[in-house]
C-alpha cells in the first residue's frame, strides 16, 4: 500500500483558450487539471496528482518517477 507522503512534480501551467488556467504533470501522462485563476490549477492538479498516484498504487502499477527538466530557449 501507497505510503503518505510528500513528493514534488513538475507542473507545467499556462493559460487555455477559454480563460481558464491549465495545468499538467508531465511525468504523469495525462494528468491534466484546470482552474479559474493559478492558484485553482494548481490546488486542482496537486490532488489529481494524488488521484492518479494512489489509483495507479490500487491497481499494482509502477508509478512513474519525476524525471524532466525545464529548460527555456531563445529562437
Amino acid at each position: 500500500m501507497l505510503e503518505v507522503t510528500e513528493t514534488m512534480r513538475q507542473v507545467i501551467l499556462y493559460p487555455g483558450e477559454d480563460g481558464y488556467w491549465v495545468a499538467e504533470c508531465p511525468s504523469l501522462p495525462g494528468c491534466i487539471s484546470q482552474g479559474k485563476t493559478k492558484e485553482e490549477a494548481l490546488a486542482n492538479i496537486k490532488e489529481a496528482i494524488r488521484g492518479y498516484i494512489a489509483a495507479l498504487d490500487e491497481d499494482g502499477l509502477p508509478i512513474p518517477e519525476e524525471r524532466f527538466e525545464a529548460v527555456l530557449v531563445v529562437v
